[in-house]
């Protein structure tokens, strides 16, 4: 099994720990240390090491952080925690609604004649200080870069990945990346820029065509790089990684020690470009005036697929789409109350294994029944596995990591007769998805400007839910990746070859959750008889075909043109997935797909 079950923390953990921390405050006259979800790299995802707020807190989400006082501790989460973060940390620690209350907000009620509060250099960006220092002016609260305090109280730390790099084939990548080297490096000569500084894992695995095991469920490689304007990269990592790979890389492609990294920048003639929202503040303070702000020079050409990558995630997804199906098929065989959590997710990663292909799942698989459905990244663990009983909905998140893409798939299935009230709000839920599928947009709108359109029937029922409608995702590399997404706080434009979730979801604390998920894929739109020629538009392509359970719709909450839809995808879903699997599933999928 990729997935494991295992309680990876208690909240009695916590306050034992807390107090550990906060004789190291007092030893270091210090008011309070903040901590963050982050590493190094500011990647989303952490490797056991770097592990630092769910050790201290026992909340193990994927975004938030701890600010850690002598006499309070927050942990801010937000929407998407605020169930979980309940179960998972002691009462010493307090939830905090973020971003509604800001870290400085805080800290201006908590501390109101100033202090001194620590922060590691390493695991904040430039952007979080500055925004940080800003909000705080006149409080008399002063942030102080002081080395890592929960270092010092973590006896038993793992030890820092090393797994090996290896290769990813050109006929995945599309483009070598000595091309890639090339065309980047001219946007950084024509900026005036001498380097720029990338830290962020996906990053540089894609641009040189690398991947890697130092994050689980992602392949990336742990190591930090200068990027110069002739093309040239200097690479900082355990040297061990790259064995073997001196052929690969070329002699543009400079291997050093990773404790090489902060001498080499002090070395740099400027200007060398940083991404203020992903560079660690300490590379900005060994940089100092010679340090420029830029958007990271990989982000947006890694976000735009190319004709390979894009045919690698349509394939990906086929396969995928056919282990999700011979999974749904054994599923509704079995009776309400025979089946827990844990055995759903054995039993779909034994058919994601059956292909060659599969490298990992692309995160941990989410299944929730019951209430533990409405917890938006629930983790069943040995002690929370639930049992499918009749009434419930389950909702399964999951997704793989294969050698030509990743996928990333949700489906909501009732056990038994489900209530008509989660019915009625599974509707509005799929006539989201189903809004957001259809759309045409003019080229140069964000994720802010159209991801109402996902929530709007929602909205007409008085409901709503506390995530982003989407996000961009890799090709063969993080599940999570940005910049793009569907989200009110996304302005980055959406552009052709940039792939994305469309996942709008309803939550009832205590009762159900509901949530549905497509990849989609931005292409060019052809011009309507009709419409303005000149406009450019973009629209999407679905690249998920898995069945909507129908047993959940509520025909008359869809209107005429979103039960077309649906009734179009599944004879698409039979078309294509149909052929890849067993009699059984085919007999199974055949009656799923029925007409509305």
């Amino acid at each position: 099994m990729y997935q494991t079950f295992d309680v990876t923390a208690r909240p009695e953990q916590g306050p034992p720990r807390l107090k550990a921390l906060r004789g190291v405050l007092a030893d270091e006259g210090l008011d309070g240390f903040l901590v963050p979800r982050a590493d190094a790299h500011q990647g989303e995802y952490v490797a056991a090491r770097d592990a630092r707020l769910a050790w201290l807190t026992g909340f193990t989400g994927s975004a938030g952080f701890c600010v850690v006082l002598r006499d309070r501790a927050g942990v801010f989460i937000d929407g998407r925690y605020r169930t979980q973060v309940k179960a998972q940390v002691a009462a010493e620690f307090t939830p905090v609604p973020w971003p509604e209350t800001s870290m400085a907000a805080w800290l201006r009620d908590a501390l109101p004649a100033g202090g001194r509060v620590g922060f590691d250099p390493w695991l904040h960006t430039v952007e979080q200080i500055a925004q940080t220092t800003k909000a705080l002016a006149g409080s008399g609260i002063t942030l102080i870069e002081t080395a890592n305090l929960v270092d010092r109280i973590w006896d038993d730390q793992p030890a820092p990945p090393s797994q090996p790099a290896k290769i990813h084939p050109l006929e995945f990548a599309g483009e070598s990346h000595e091309h890639k080297r090339a065309r980047l490096a001219k946007t950084l000569a024509e900026a005036g820029e001498r380097a720029a500084v990338i830290t962020l894992p996906d990053s540089l695995c894609w641009l040189l065509n690398i991947r890697g095991a130092d994050i689980e469920r992602n392949p990336v490689v742990h190591a930090f790089a200068l990027f110069h304007a002739d093309g040239s990269v200097d690479l900082f990592a355990d040297l061990r990684k790259f064995e073997g790979m001196a052929a690969h890389l070329g002699p543009e492609v400079r291997l050093a020690a990773t404790e090489k990294f902060l001498p080499a920048l002090d070395g740099l003639d400027g200007p060398v470009r940083i991404d203020a929202g992903t560079a660690p503040q300490i590379v900005a303070n060994r940089l100092g005036d010679r340090a420029v702000h830029g958007k990271d020079p990989c982000a947006l050409p890694k976000a735009r697929k190319n004709a390979a990558e894009i045919a690698g995630a349509a394939e990906a997804h086929l396969r995928d789409g056919a282990a999700m199906v011979e999974m749904l098929c054994w599923l509704d065989a079995q009776p309400a109350g025979s089946l827990s959590e844990t055995q759903v997710v054995r039993k779909l990663e034994e058919f994601r294994r059956r292909d060659n292909a599969l490298q990992d799942i692309s995160f941990e698989t989410i299944a929730g029944t019951g209430p533990n459905g409405a917890i938006m990244h629930y983790r069943v663990t040995e002690e929370t596995d639930a049992t499918l009983e009749d009434g419930h909905l389950i909702v399964i998140d999951s997704g793989g990591q294969y050698l030509d893409g990743t996928t990333d798939i949700t489906r909501t299935i009732p056990i038994g007769t489900p209530p008509q009230e989660a019915c009625a709000a599974f509707t509005r839920v799929l006539a989201g998805l189903i809004a957001m599928s259809r759309l045409r947009w003019p080229k140069g709108l964000a994720g802010c400007h159209i991801e109402a359109i996902g929530r709007m029937p929602l909205w007409l029922a008085g409901q709503d839910f506390d995530h982003g409608l989407g996000h961009g995702v890799g090709a063969y590399l993080s599940v999570h990746e940005g910049p793009q997404r569907l989200s009110r706080v996304s302005d980055v434009p959406l552009e052709a070859g940039m792939i994305l979730s469309n996942e709008p979801g309803y939550y009832r604390e205590g009762a159900f959750g509901i949530r549905l998920e497509n990849l989609l894929v931005a292409e060019k739109a052809p011009n309507l008889p009709g419409g303005d020629d000149h406009r450019a538009m973009l629209h999407w392509r679905t690249l998920a075909f898995v069945p909507i359970d129908r047993r959940l719709v509520v025909p008359e909450l869809l209107d005429p043109d979103a039960r077309t839809w649906l009734n179009d995808y599944h004879a698409e879903v039979v078309q294509k997935i149909g052929p890849r699997v067993t009699p059984p599933a085919k007999e199974w999928l055949d009656n799923a797909t029925a007409p509305i």
